[in-house]
């Protein structure tokens, strides 16, 4: 190659590169400073990308001390509530009625109970404190603007958060179901279960019942994960998202004890809680169950809605 052909370029502080007219007629002057950023190709997303992600984030949520105390906390309770019944059962009194005899005739019971018991205040303070701290706990700390460099994507991590909330809602609804069945089968005698309409079925089918109470209270506590969610995305302080919920649930109680405002009580999210005893009839009443369902998946575009359309345009500055 003739000395015509070659020249060498010297930048500062690189080591010097020899270009041929071979590798300057590939790359013309000026060619570089052409192409405008959006001409290059978004960067490629690695596949399960947000299955990674997710399973981050449930590791981080799982193995938070704070949660587990949570966890802790819910699968005591069934435990409490048992050894009272237990304590009470046993006093020799022939006349007990009411929760007493139905829990005392049979172990699964406890576990309709403690449901009745904890999913009004209890499990939504566990799933508000999970679903409040999503987006405000990564913004009062000052790593969302990393998270949102990841690149993660602001749908894709809202999306995150959101499953990241129901799964520990649906955890919350395992725990106290387990918690108090394995602690009915300890202290009351198992067997068929006579229901609240009279009807007796067998142990089986009442652990079938169980299982859909756990899937009906864990939608439950999806869509109040969808209320947390939104108040956290307008807040940059966790515990504002978290008293909000719980604030809201209080009212929602309120309002359903006032006889005068009856007619809006069906639309108040709280009054759906409950609605698990329609398996405690025979048959189930599906239709309750429908209605509750439809309930929560309308709080949870409602309030998904809301969160997306905010974080989607919100300024990131933390």
């Amino acid at each position: 190659m003739s000395t015509a052909e070659t020249r060498t370029r010297r930048t500062p502080g690189l080591v010097p590169v020899t270009e041929t007219l071979r590798t300057t007629e590939r790359h013309p002057p000026g060619q570089a400073e052409q192409l405008a950023p959006a001409e290059l190709p978004p960067p490629a997303r690695a596949p399960w990308a947000f299955w990674r992600l997710l399973g981050s984030e449930l590791g981080l949520t799982f193995r938070r001390p704070r949660n587990l105390v949570l966890l802790a906390v819910l699968a005591a309770v069934p435990i409490i509530l048992g050894v009272g019944l237990r304590i009470a059962a046993g006093s020799g009194d022939e006349e007990m009625t009411g929760i007493i005899q139905d829990v005392a005739g049979n172990s699964l019971m406890l576990t309709f109970l403690s449901f009745s018991f904890l999913v009004l205040l209890l499990m939504p303070v566990a799933v508000s404190v999970v679903a409040g701290d999503s987006i405000a706990g990564e913004a009062g700390t000052g790593t969302l603007r990393y998270l949102l460099a990841a690149p993660a994507g602001r749908t894709r991590l809202l999306v995150v958060k959101y499953l990241n909330a129901v799964v520990f809602g649906y955890a919350v609804a395992a725990v106290v179901a387990l918690s108090a069945l394995l602690t009915g089968l300890i202290l009351f005698p198992a067997g068929s279960v006579t229901l609240l309409s009279g009807t007796t079925i067998s142990m089986a089918e009442g652990l079938l019942r169980i299982l859909i109470t756990v899937g009906y209270v864990g939608a439950a506590m999806a869509a109040l994960a969808a209320v947390a969610l939104a108040l956290s995305v307008f807040t940059e302080v966790p515990i504002g998202a978290i008293a909000g919920t719980l604030v809201l649930i209080i009212v929602c109680q309120v309002l359903r004890a006032i006889p005068d405002l009856a007619p809006i009580a069906p639309y108040l999210l709280p009054t759906r809680f409950t609605d698990f005893d329609a398996v405690l009839r025979s048959p189930i009443d599906t239709g309750a169950l429908r209605d509750g369902l439809l309930a929560f998946g309308a709080y949870i575009a409602l309030f998904g809605s809301i969160a997306w359309a905010r974080f989607s345009g919100k300024d990131i500055t933390s």
